[in-house]
């Protein structure tokens, strides 16, 4: 290694003290990497003995070194005053002879003749991506640099930016001594990701942890608009097992609104390199990159994964000249792979309020206190010790500043941005990308931003009453059957599997009708003659889709695959569509098909609707979406169950109806289990269970079918009660049927989170599983194996 310059492929991860770790990284990955199939553009790095050298310059080290141990970095204004001192007295300080003597004869080698070549000037430091630290966008990167003189000013600036307010904060707060840190400037090539698309992806999910994943970020242009959280990218989720296993394994697709793109811009010169133009509506409509290169980035993710042992952070950009997938950056991820899985921790509204925005949440938690809207770095000063900071987009400058706040609410940016990268690692509840909460938030207004209820981060009205419940799961006593879960929203599902769980025993198909899809099934197989209005809803929804039933089957396959994976490989029991007329009647299109009932509870739902005439070619679509789930992406730990199931011949022509749609009994270990909610169910369960691999007992509507009573109505509500003795000789009669046929007896109904002496009895009974709502699971747990 020359002293003062080094080549990427001559450096491996051993370098870090002489390159820092994303220069290290890089060299690492061309060595070691290239013949695997990970792409990453050569180039050289300055050294950090070069840095020294250059410090050492007219006693600059000794002028900085006064200057912060003189300094209180909590003081935000003489903060801002000593950073901007220091990176004066860096700029104005000339590069030693000899390291300028090596800069240009790399840089005219890395040119090979090309004039306008163009370079991304990036700063890693000695003591950056440690694995228990995080300097996330805190040091500076010059895209689009084109000639000697402008590689050389960019590289002063890098190196200045050791010393901007944010890494300056972050060095003392974690206990780095400030000239242990060195610095050195990565020259790479650059990839024309400006007339292409770039972005960031995770080899876990970066809110919960779950492993099991890829979570790429996509947009277009220039990659540096993700990762400063100026636009809400396209998301995919990508099962690792599924992939490896050679199988389709896109489990998750978010179209973002993709508003502006980095291009380069007319000079080659450090701040003027680049500029961000808006995206025509066209564009922003379509996904950024294909299901193919979703699943070649995955690819590479996952060689670069093994490689390193470890989850990792990884840049990547798409070349709009030559169509290849490049990786220009790869770290480890610090936050989420150093946390206890041992103690869970869960974040509880006890009440709900109006929502006044929402977004994307980043992280569990739930924060409250007063609005503090903040425009620019210069009025950092209003934002007191837990205030709800509210801006359009973060910079890695406010770092300081986001320390104080109990939450962080922003009108940009996607999961991957500085915003979400900081909050997460200091632990704050964030929502980001709302789009208009700077609008819509008055400052000094008192809300409660949570983000313990799935990907959509809710800011509500007012300070809400919630509760933080903590958990050790290492030792969780045995039982003699098993606790599943009733998990109806996917968002959640990489989060409730860290939960002691044995599977899913009830996944609604409308939670992800009524928030993944919220459009009638008969409007999308009837678009061509809907009225122009509500044909105009449906363009909306199903935009980046293509067709409009593509876009149903699709979006179903995306729910239930997403349960799937993250419980896998225990069952996942998916239940058919048991919307009531009256709320199917709320889906786009909904009115125009569904009938008016007087009393819908009683009405054409469950396997009544099946095999009706006027809904059969809906239900066919359910069935599409359970076998591509099933069939052609393996997830067999999907099993089937038919809701509402009046008579013994409904039940025999469902069965029919689900084999005929190549979804047949026993056929790739395929169980179909019925809910029993009916009296009629559990009074002929042996007749039943003839067309059926079990039971799951659903106890809200066998508790008012069997007392004769509306559950929604409050003046008979307080009779409700699923203890009720004839109720419970109706469970008992179904348990007692299923163990005399040697099949499946659950329960999934409300009931045994409500009342744990419930659970207890169905314990005596003998039954094989109760499903609990999430939030009851770890106490009823505790209670029943007392």
């Amino acid at each position: 290694m020359d002293k003062y310059v080094a080549w990427f492929q001559d450096l491996g991860m051993n370098d870090v003290e002489h390159v820092g770790g994303k220069n290290a990284s890089l060299g690492e990955m061309i060595s070691n990497l290239a013949n695997a199939g990970v792409s990453v553009p050569g180039g050289f790095a300055t050294t950090a003995d070069a840095y020294r050298e250059f410090l050492a310059k007219d006693d600059l080290d000794k002028r900085i070194h006064e200057a912060l141990a003189a300094l209180d970095v909590n003081d935000v204004n003489a903060l801002a005053k000593t950073g901007a001192q220091i990176r004066q007295w860096v700029s104005d300080t000339p590069f030693p002879d000899a390291l300028n003597t090596a800069l240009e004869s790399a840089y005219v080698k890395l040119q090979a003749g090309n004039e306008n070549m163009a370079v991304a000037v990036r700063s890693s430091a000695t003591a950056e991506d440690l694995p228990d630290a995080s300097f996330a966008g805190q040091q500076e990167t010059f895209l689009n640099i084109i000639g000697l003189e402008n590689v050389k000013h960019a590289v002063k600036e890098v190196f200045a930016s050791l010393f901007n307010d944010r890494a300056i904060s972050y060095r003392v707060h974690h206990g780095f001594d400030h000239a242990l840190v060195a610095l050195s400037a990565g020259i790479q090539k650059m990839v024309r990701s400006e007339s292409a698309s770039s972005g960031v992806m995770f080899t876990l999910d970066t809110e919960s942890g779950f492993r099991d994943v890829v979570f790429i970020t996509s947009s277009y242009g220039l990659g540096e608009t993700i990762v400063q959280g100026a636009v809400n990218p396209d998301e995919f989720y990508v099962h690792k097992p599924t992939f490896e296993a050679g199988r389709p394994a896109i489990i998750r697709r978010n179209l973002g609104s993709k508003a502006i793109k980095m291009i380069y811009g007319d000079h080659g010169t450090a701040g003027k390199s680049v500029e961000t133009v808006k995206v025509e509506s066209e564009e922003r409509g379509q996904f950024s990159i294909s299901d193919v290169e979703v699943e070649n980035l995955t690819r590479q993710a996952l060689i670069i994964e093994k490689h390193y042992d470890r989850p990792m952070d990884i840049e990547w950009a798409k070349d709009g000249d030559d169509g290849k997938l490049y990786i220009v950056q790869a770290r480890p991820e610090t936050v989420k792979s150093r946390s206890s899985a041992a103690v869970m921790e869960r974040y509880l509204l006890k009440e709900k309020g109006k929502v006044l925005v929402e977004g994307r949440s980043i992280g569990q938690k739930i924060g409250s206190g007063p609005v503090k809207i903040v425009t620019s770095i210069t009025e950092m000063d209003k934002v007191k010790e837990g205030d709800v900071l509210v801006t359009d987009m973060t910079d890695p400058d406010w770092e300081p500043v986001m320390k104080r706040a109990s939450a962080i609410v922003t009108d940009r940016g996607g999961r991957t941005c500085h915003a979400a990268i900081i909050a997460r690692e200091l632990g704050i509840p964030a929502v980001v990308g709302c789009g208009d909460a700077t609008d819509r938030l008055q400052d000094g207004q008192e809300v409660t931003v949570s983000c313990a209820e799935g990907d959509t981060g809710l800011i509500y009205q007012g300070m809400l009453d919630f509760e933080l419940r903590e958990n050790s799961v290492d030792s969780m006593p045995p039982l003699p059957f098993k606790i599943m879960m009733n998990v109806g929203n996917p968002d959640r599902a990489f989060d409730f599997q860290s939960l002691p769980n044995e599977g899913v025993g009830l996944a609604r198909l409308e939670f992800i009708i009524n928030r993944m899809i919220g459009v009638h099934p008969k409007a999308l197989l009837n678009y061509a003659t809907l009225p122009r209005e509500v044909q105009q809803s449906v363009e909306r929804k199903i935009t980046g889709y293509g067709e409009p039933v593509d876009f149903f089957v699709e979006k179903l396959v995306e729910g239930i695959s997403t349960l799937a994976a993250a419980f896998a490989p225990k069952k996942v029991i998916v239940r058919l569509s048991d919307f009531k007329s009256n709320e199917y009647a709320n889906l786009i299109g909904g009115s125009i098909y569904e009938p008016d009932e007087e009393n819908p509870m009683l009405g054409f739902r469950g396997a009544s609707r099946y095999i009706s005439d006027s809904f059969r070619d809906c239900f066919e679509l359910e069935c599409r979406a359970l076998k591509k789930v099933r069939n052609e992406m393996g997830f067999t730990n999907v099993e089937i169950m038919v809701p509402f199931v009046r008579t013994v011949g409904e039940a025999r022509q469902v069965v029919d109806l689900l084999a005929e749609n190549g979804l047949k009994r026993g056929e790739n270990g395929l169980r179909v289990i019925m809910m029993c909610e009916l009296p009629a169910n559990a009074l002929l369960a042996d007749q039943f269970l003839e067309c059926f691999d079990g039971f799951s007992i659903g106890s809200n509507d066998l508790t008012q079918l069997t007392l004769g009573l509306d559950r929604d109505s409050g003046i008979v509500a307080h009779l409700f009660d699923e203890r009720d003795e004839a109720v419970r000789i109706l469970l008992s009669n179904a348990i007692q049927a299923c163990k005399k046929a040697g099949k499946y007896i659950g329960i999934c109904g409300q009931g045994p989170s409500d009342h744990p002496d419930l659970a207890k009895w169905l314990m005596e009974q003998g039954i094989d599983s109760v499903s609990l709502n999430p939030d009851s699971v770890l106490d009823t747990w505790f209670f029943l194996a007392e």
